[in-house]
């Protein structure tokens, strides 16, 4: 009998190209039949936020980290050359000229290959955001449950 490999990811941020990078790692991975965990964090947490805006009640400051970030994987910024808003504008064009997956569709792949979505409840009460902000279906933990599944993990990495 061969033994369960494991892969963990801690992306902690919100860049699209870096977010993009964690999920083809986590796909591969997926597809190589490890068990795959990203543990989103921080600026990481804009992967999993829902495009559209949901009411829920906030106080100043986190309505402030509301409006500041990225609302759903797709409206991330790039890591390098941003040039307001025209960086990510050419890099999705790349992507679609070689028929290369978008994130939000990398993101829709790893939920078909079951790698488990864990959103960090700590960062969440920290920058105020609430679980109906972000994508049904995924879970939610903080660092136990992250060092949980990584302790076993073949492969740790931190984007």
């Amino acid at each position: 009998m061969t033994e369960t490999k494991r892969t963990t990811i801690v992306l902690f941020s919100g860049d699209y190209d870096k977010a993009m990078a964690a999920y083809i790692i986590a796909n591969g991975a997926a597809a190589y039949d490890h068990q795959v965990t990203i543990f989103h964090t921080f600026w990481g947490l804009n992967a999993l936020r829902k495009e559209e805006l949901v009411p829920v009640k906030k106080g100043l400051l986190e309505k402030v980290f509301g409006k500041m970030m990225p609302r759903g994987a797709d409206k991330m910024g790039i890591s390098k050359m941003n040039f307001a808003g025209m960086g990510p504008k050419m890099i999705k064009h790349v992507i679609k000229k070689h028929n290369a997956m978008t994130l939000p569709q990398l993101i829709e792949l790893a939920e078909e290959q079951d790698v488990k979505l864990v959103a960090c409840t700590m960062t969440m009460d920290l920058l105020g955001l609430q679980q109906k902000e972000l994508m049904d279906g995924i879970d939610y933990g903080g660092v136990a449950a992250y060092l949980g599944d990584a302790q076993e993990g073949n492969v740790n990495l931190f984007i």
